[in-house]
């Protein structure tokens, strides 16, 4: 099977990210920017790197971009020139296209133009800081959809040394336990008799309303902070 072909456009902080990652995981990445020093930056890293303009059609028809898996759209600032490059993308008849959104109205508009996925990642970033200061259980946090996210949670206080069956964790909360990871094993499909041990963390999905209950229930047994008292 043959590997996945991603191209990124725009090599800002995310977009280098995504193209790095990718990168390392082996995939074959073409990074577009418009930027020569930022493509000449990344030359090493990825597959190709390229400068171009993305919001000139014939600039990306020379690239052949229609033939790569993946589009990744991660231009920063300039939102018109985002939304003008997912048209192109979607006419050149690229089979999916990612868009990084600064808003969400940016959001709207590249999805009814043509976005398969849009993605919010300084929003995204302040839900997982936000439900980790919260409580610090919760390791991470992300959005599924309007209404379903998934979280990882800490097996801490009465969590240790109980097993699923007794937990009833779907049964209480509505929400459904989809692995078990301690270290760098992942137990993809944990059964009820299985006992949580210190380490273990729990990767659960459901209903943003059920895992706030979820969440709320469990932080309540974290001890409390000392160094400063709310004055509201």
């Amino acid at each position: 099977m043959a590997k996945k072909q991603f191209a990124i456009i725009g090599m800002g902080r995310f977009g280098s990210s995504v193209a790095k990652a990718l990168s390392s995981m082996g995939y074959d990445v073409l990074a577009i920017d418009a930027d020569e020093q930022r493509t000449q930056e990344i030359s090493g890293i990825v597959t190709h790197a390229v400068s171009a303009d993305s919001t000139d059609e014939e600039a990306l028809r020379a690239l052949d971009i229609h033939h790569f898996d993946v589009v990744v759209v991660a231009i920063g600032e300039n939102i018109q020139a985002s939304i003008l490059t997912t048209l192109i993308l979607k006419d050149l008849g690229v089979r999916t296209i990612l868009v990084k959104a600064q808003s969400e109205l940016h959001g709207k508009v590249v999805g009814k133009i043509g976005a398969d996925k849009v993605i919010y990642p300084e929003r995204d970033m302040g839900l997982r800081v936000a439900h980790h200061l919260a409580s610090p259980n919760i390791l991470d946090y992300i959005e599924l959809s309007p209404d379903y996210s998934i979280l990882d949670m800490k097996a801490a206080g009465s969590l240790l040394g109980r097993n699923l069956k007794e937990l009833d964790i779907r049964a209480k909360y509505g929400c459904n336990v989809m692995a078990i990871r301690h270290g760098d094993e992942m137990n993809i499909a944990p059964r009820a008799e299985d006992r949580l041990q210190e380490g273990d963390v729990l990767v659960i999905v459901g209903h943003k309303d059920n895992l706030a209950r979820l969440e709320a229930a469990y932080s309540r047994e974290e001890p409390a902070r000392s160094g400063w008292r709310s004055r509201f």
